[in-house]
């Protein structure tokens, strides 16, 4: 155990002790000692990966807490299993408590706008447009050239894929498809576009 554990350690029995005088019964610091202490390091690296640094001492204290209140009602058959629950649980409950906290009713927002973020008229045009050239781009191109494009830019086929499906190479699949884009950009550079 390093000198970071042995502190949290001493903290914990320090808010232990806190918890024993305003409890009736004091015969926890034996089972705390023996049942739960042990596994403080591991418990500690459990709640690293659910809640930030700065929170796992604040959830240890209230994991401890929750479960001197429960042995308090009753003997515990497994204490590890239990305090890895009761610590998951406690760092659910501190999510939930975070989420409602910064929730703000949306009639008390001041500047809230909605954005229409759907294109305009201009836009859908432009797009029918480019649609439309490229259609027209795609239907001049030879069938095997137009085949292959269609099967990796539309189907997200690998040449591999498309050399499989066509019977033929995947050299066949590259060369017929460098062809197919040098026609496609000649046929837009016809119509001026770039």
């Amino acid at each position: 155990m390093n000198c970071f554990h042995r502190i949290q350690a001493c903290a914990s029995v320090v808010l232990l002790n806190r918890y024993l005088v305003d409890s009736p019964q004091s015969d926890h610091t034996p089972w705390f000692t023996a049942e739960l202490a042990p596994h403080e390091p591991a418990l500690r690296a459990y709640l690293h990966g659910l809640v930030n640094p700065s929170e796992i001492d604040d959830l240890v204290q209230e994991t401890y807490a929750r479960l001197l209140r429960a042995r308090d009602r009753g003997a515990i058959a497994s204490p590890r299993g239990l305090l890895f629950a009761t610590a998951r649980n406690a760092a659910r409950d501190l999510f939930r408590r975070r989420t409602t906290a910064n929730t703000i009713p949306i009639t008390e927002c001041i500047e809230s706008r909605v954005i229409d973020d759907a294109p305009n008229a201009a836009e859908t045009a432009s797009r029918h447009q480019e649609t439309d050239l490229l259609t027209d781009a795609i239907a001049e191109l030879p069938p095997r050239c137009r085949e292959i494009l269609v099967l990796r830019k539309f189907e997200n086929l690998s040449h591999r894929e498309i050399a499989q499906r066509l019977g033929i190479s995947e050299h066949t699949v590259e060369s017929q498809l460098t062809k197919a884009l040098h026609r496609c950009e000649e046929f837009f550079a016809r119509r001026g576009l770039p």
